[in-house]
């Protein structure tokens, strides 16, 4: 890092095991960050040293299940402890729940469902922030950044009514909070992926991928690294006055 480098900021990024959210953990790693990287599967802990050769000032890891609000609560606890605060907060993990490849039709959704895909994608990420956003006050600087969907901006066939619906919550939450703290210094925003190559996309079946890809005027999927370059966009004193906002990186395929 040169002299004119901000300080190593303290990320806490959810869902860091594969796709976007290692994606993401590989930039801020370069960056010289301090890293906490949380994820439901294990795979998780082997990050830690290839992290620091990446660059990351250091990297601790942890074996999460969003699933459960004590894990959740959890988490932000062992972040602020492990780190002494987070200064970024990605809420990237998600789950999209799918039938042989395809979405769930609304009558197949039972009640146990409909709550899961709400405790990952929705209270989780309200949890971390609830729990981060009090230190980010203090230290007047936070970056809250939600991964949040095409699917929560407008009609997505591809995607599961839970999926949509709490994607379409997490925009409000992220602009309550982006309202609520700019004055701190603490900004909010999402960033909205089309069709990336992760494997939450590679779960859908290879018909619905082949026209998902046909209708992009891009004609073709994103990396998950176009969607962290994003992310760190956000994160970065350059972006110190956006808030409140949704960045769309989906190819040109929804142009409001």
């Amino acid at each position: 890092m040169t002299s004119s480098s901000p300080p190593p900021r303290r990320v806490l990024v959810t869902g860091a095991a594969s796709g976007i959210g290692l994606a993401i953990a590989h930039r801020f790693a370069r960056a010289g960050h301090h890293l906490f990287l949380a994820d439901r599967d294990p795979k998780v802990m082997d990050l830690a040293s290839s992290m620091s050769t990446l660059g990351a000032a250091s990297c601790s890891t942890a074996v999460v299940d969003l699933n459960d609000p004590d894990q959740v609560l959890a988490l932000a606890k062992s972040a602020q402890t492990a780190q002494g605060g987070i200064d970024i907060l990605v809420n990237n993990a998600g789950i999209s729940p799918k039938r042989q490849g395809q979405p769930p039709k609304p009558t197949d959704i039972d009640l146990q469902e409909w709550e899961q895909v709400m405790r990952v994608n929705v209270t989780a990420p309200f949890l971390l922030t609830r729990e981060l956003v009090v230190g980010m006050t203090e230290h007047r600087f936070g970056r809250i950044i939600n991964t949040a969907s095409r699917a929560g901006r407008t009609f997505v066939g591809p995607a599961g009514t839970h999926y949509a619906a709490s994607k379409a919550a997490l925009l409000g939450m992220t602009r309550h909070f982006a309202g609520l703290y700019a004055a701190q210094g603490v900004t909010a925003n999402c960033v909205a992926p089309g069709r990336v190559e992760t494997p939450l996309s590679n779960t859908s079946a290879p018909s619905v991928l082949a026209a998902a890809v046909a209708a992009i005027p891009a004609q073709r999927m994103g990396t998950p690294d176009e969607i962290a370059a994003t992310v760190e966009f956000l994160a970065s004193d350059a972006a110190s006055y956006i808030t409140g906002t949704c960045i769309d990186v989906n190819g040109g395929i929804f142009m409001a």
